[in-house]
């Protein structure tokens, strides 16, 4: 079972998300976080052990994907968790910032329920990676 998280403030993002994974044969468990303080308060009560992947939107209330990501990758029990950007943002220096900031890979938001399943299954073939083993890298299906 892979432990996902999704920090989201998109109700229907989040809704699209959840059902793309259910209908993915990868068995999961989903927790949404509406926001990064949310996200973070999450984190810090459920790990260790920690998700086999979180999923960060950039533009949240409360606390942004860079501040969450910031602070993740500053925290010791946190610090190797794989984190995906999920934004709807291509713009090439927010990705690089994101980069910087430590993100193992970033996904701008697929238009389609299709591209958005192909996404996700290839984004959670990576999570089989040890820590050392994640490349930093946009993740694009067609």
């Amino acid at each position: 079972m892979k432990k996902i998280i999704l920090a989201d403030d998109d109700s229907d993002d989040c809704e699209l998300f959840e059902d793309a994974l259910q209908e993915l044969n990868i068995k999961t468990q989903l927790t949404i976080s509406k926001d990064g303080v949310e996200l973070m308060s999450t984190l810090d009560d459920i790990v260790p052990p920690p998700p086999d992947a979180v999923f960060i939107d950039l533009n949240m209330p409360r606390k942004n994907g860079y501040e969450c990501l910031n602070e993740i990758r500053n925290n010791e029990k946190l610090k190797d968790i794989m984190v995906v950007i999920f934004s709807t943002t291509n713009n090439r220096m927010a990705i690089e910032k994101t980069f910087s900031l430590g993100a193992n890979y970033f996904v701008c938001k697929p238009r389609s329920f299709e591209l958005l399943k192909k996404t996700l299954e290839k984004v959670l073939q990576f999570t089989q990676l040890s820590p050392s083993e994640h490349k930093q890298q946009i993740i694009e299906v067609f």
